[in-house]
């Protein structure tokens, strides 16, 4: 993995390339980042961006997002998601809209409605007696346990 000297070095290369303005802040790894790919602070202009995206082939889309919003609140331009002005320039540079998942969720528990035979996969055991099928209503068993 990159440091934080070599990921603010690797953020400045792509900000010249696509916005052809200079990126002349820092950018840092986060780890307690969960569900996204970076964060834009527009109080000290920073950016921050999640370790676990670092490995992914998307990885320079999640920069270009980060790099949209910075460029736009510099220009005083609409820099949120909601924003026209984002929504454009993040098309233009070709940046993700959304992060990609990094989390794969394990199954450890395979529930199986009676009636209409959805499966329902779970992390945690749930109890049977108080729970029933979403789609149907019917009664839910345990199909498999994965260990």
């Amino acid at each position: 993995m990159l440091s934080n000297q070599e990921l603010t070095e690797k953020v400045r290369q792509l900000s010249l390339l696509y916005f052809k303005q200079p990126f002349i802040h820092e950018a840092f790894w986060n780890q307690r980042l969960r569900t996204t790919g970076g964060r834009f602070f527009p109080k000290d202009l920073h950016l921050d961006f999640n370790p676990k995206m670092a490995a992914l082939t998307e990885f320079d889309g999640v920069i270009l997002h980060e790099l949209t919003h910075y460029h736009l609140y510099r220009a005083k331009k609409g820099y949120q998601h909601r924003d026209a002005d984002f929504k454009k320039l993040l098309a233009q540079v070709g940046g993700l809209r959304y992060a990609p998942s990094v989390a794969k969720r394990s199954t450890r528990y395979i529930y199986c409605c009676q009636s209409c035979q959805q499966l329902y996969q779970r992390q945690r055991k749930i109890d049977i007696k108080k729970y029933r099928c979403g789609k149907c209503r019917g009664i839910l068993r345990l199909k498999k346990t994965i260990s």
